[in-house]
């Protein structure tokens, strides 16, 4: 998982850098910080609800939405995932 996660947070920060024409990722930056933490929170939710009350393939789809909008905020903070992994196997101690 880690591969595609790596691999998905090059792609998000380089769509940060350069900001194209018609990116999500390059819309959510220009609406800020603040909006971007918010979605982590909105899917969040999505993802709680979907395990509730509406099955495993929407609780997968709702994951890959919160995960994707994290490394969104991650990026804009300036935190790579090698920094997460590291904290995961300090507690995992």
């Amino acid at each position: 998982m880690s591969e595609v996660m790596d691999q998905l947070y090059r792609i998000i920060d380089s769509r940060l850098k350069e900001m194209p024409e018609g990116s999500y990722t390059a819309s959510l930056a220009k609406r800020g910080k603040g909006y971007v933490a918010r979605k982590v929170g909105e899917e969040a939710v999505e993802v709680v609800v979907a395990s509730l009350t509406e099955g495993k393939e929407r609780v997968i789809s709702e994951t890959a939405d919160l995960i994707y909008h994290l490394l969104v905020l991650m990026a804009l903070e300036g935190v790579k995932p090698e920094e997460v992994y590291e904290e995961l196997r300090r507690r995992m101690k």
